[in-house]
């Protein structure tokens, strides 16, 4: 009986020390999932040209099934119609996979889809409670509130 309790102690500190070491993977998921949707910056790479009249804008698509369904989509020319005064959107005609989760603050930038179809280029930053699936994000924003304007606009997204 003293053999089996000091081996089922044994056990418990053994469980006790890999549950210490899983930490470091929580804390690896966690801050993926700060990248919204479980996707790593560093599984990043598929690069687009966003062109908004004259200037053209170059955004860094996530590795992940929603962005590989909207390569398929690509090239692709599309009037965007503006939302509160921070976004531009389109509904696109099939709905692609999504895994969307409130990324809490909008950046500058961001490109995702909300619901399962409707493609959101936001050029302002904010805070929000609405739930989105990233797809990727412009590299330098600058000029980009200047270019998509106050109104409707037309924008080709291209591999490049």
């Amino acid at each position: 009986m003293k053999h089996a309790l000091t081996a089922l102690f044994s056990i418990i500190i053994f469980i006790g020390f890999m549950a210490c070491k899983t930490d470091e993977n929580i804390t690896a998921v966690k801050m993926d999932e700060g990248n919204n949707n479980n996707v790593s910056v560093e599984t990043a790479g598929t690069r687009v040209n966003i062109r908004i009249g004259s200037k053209t804008f170059l955004a860094t698509l996530m590795n992940s099934p929603a962005a590989s369904a909207f390569k398929t989509k690509l090239p692709m020319t599309v009037a965007m119609s503006d939302l509160n005064g921070n976004e531009k959107f389109f509904n696109l005609p099939a709905n692609l996979p999504v895994n969307a989760s409130s990324p809490g603050s909008i950046h500058t930038g961001d490109l995702m889809i909300y619901g399962s179809n409707t493609l959101v280029l936001f050029y302002k930053s904010f805070t929000t409670q609405y739930s989105y699936t990233r797809l990727g994000r412009i590299e330098d924003v600058s000029g980009l509130a200047t270019a998509v304007g106050s109104g409707n606009v037309t924008v080709t997204f291209t591999l490049q």
